[in-house]
């Protein structure tokens, strides 16, 4: 007897039964969650992440510093919570990095960091408002860089956590723009075939033909550097492997007994296509859609690098890695590899669950009881 489950059902199971796509599956989640909550679980809670100390350049991972609040702007307003989950928010002091301080009467004199290797010589006064207790309590503060510094001084934790919405929501708004193209031309050059099929199918091999980075870099110099850009560029250079499986699958099913069918019940074309043809393609789509995100995050950190993606200090990890790909040979090396790690792991995941997607929709290889 077969199974009663519900078909969905019975393709959760078998992915589940998959580790690796569920394990990348629980990753992406993990950085999906990440990537949402943003700044409120950042260190450094300032837009982009941007609060440079160049004092602190290039310090490694896990080293905390004592810093004194020189200045504070009262003109700066407290953003709601949705506000800074979703553009952070403005910092409203001026703080410098400290190696020591200590109170005369009613001032304090700090003593300015400048190096590891050197000593500030000269001494900052200022004076104490109120019981030395409290002014200490709010103007001097620790913090710890759990990734270290990059060359600005800027915390390498928040700038990697706020990097992960940028390949997310470029490879997110890349796939939808390219599902929407790829299953529109390849739907209608496998079913209505002909004319049809010969022009989309000698467009779709035009776009084929020319390599993925260079057209996405054409195109970018079409619509102009930018973050929105990216989109379009990275959406528009990858709907041909879409279009080309969904060319195919219509091709194959369309001949089935229930297409037949309706057809003889006098259905439209495009009811057929939307309502009987595409759901039964769902799997190859989802596998294929999967496949096109990892590679439009990897479109995305590349054209970061060459400098056509996104501009800082927007972080994103293809910028951190052009920012500091010299240090690799120097004793910073982790400026470079942790944000490579991240590519990586991230690409990674997304073609583990491609896998596991593709295992889970294979008719050929489903459990049957008996």
């Amino acid at each position: 007897m077969e199974r009663s489950d519900s078909p969905a059902k019975r393709i959760w199971v078998r992915f589940k039964k998959n580790k690796p796509a569920f394990g990348g599956l629980l990753f992406i989640i993990v950085m999906l969650m990440m990537g949402i909550l943003g700044y409120l679980i950042t260190p450094d809670q300032t837009p982009m992440a941007n609060t440079m100390h160049l004092q602190l350049s290039n310090k490694k991972p896990g080293r905390s510093f004592t810093f004194f609040i020189i200045s504070v702007n009262p003109n700066i307003s407290k953003v709601n919570l949705l506000e800074k989950m979703l553009y952070g928010q403005e910092a409203n002091f001026k703080s410098i990095p400290i190696t020591g301080y200590k109170i005369a009467g009613n001032r304090i004199i700090t003593k300015e960091y400048i190096g590891d290797d050197e000593e500030a010589t000269e001494s900052n006064s200022y004076l104490i408002k109120g019981s030395s207790k409290e002014f200490l309590h709010q103007h001097v503060y620790q913090q710890t860089f759990w990734l270290g510094t990059d060359g600005y001084g800027r915390d390498l934790l928040s700038r990697l956590i706020l990097g992960i919405r940028v390949s997310l929501s470029v490879g997110l708004l890349a796939v939808i723009i390219s599902m929407s193209i790829g299953l529109s031309l390849g739907a209608m050059a496998g079913y209505f075939g002909g004319m049809t099929d010969s022009v989309i199918g000698w467009f779709m091999n035009v776009i084929w033909s020319l390599p993925s980075l260079l057209l996405v870099i054409a195109i970018s110099f079409a619509l102009g550097k930018g973050f929105w850009q990216i989109f379009i560029a990275v959406g528009l250079s990858t709907w041909v492997d879409v279009a080309r499986l969904v060319r195919g699958q219509v091709m194959a099913i369309k001949e089935a007994e229930f297409v037949e069918a309706a057809k003889a019940l006098g259905f439209s074309s495009s009811r057929i296509l939307i309502r009987h043809i595409l759901p039964n393609i769902a799997g190859p789509v989802l596998v294929i859609a999967s496949a096109n995100f990892a590679a439009a995050i990897l479109l995305e950190t590349g054209l970061s690098f060459l400098g056509f993606g996104a501009q800082p200090p927007m972080p994103s990890w293809g910028t951190m890695i052009k920012e500091n790909y010299g240090y690799i040979v120097m004793d910073a090396a982790y400026l470079a590899i942790l944000p490579g790690m991240a590519i990586m792991l991230t690409v990674y995941a997304f073609n583990l669950m491609a896998i596991g997607l593709r295992d889970a929709f294979d008719v050929k290889s489903r459990d049957i009881t008996v």
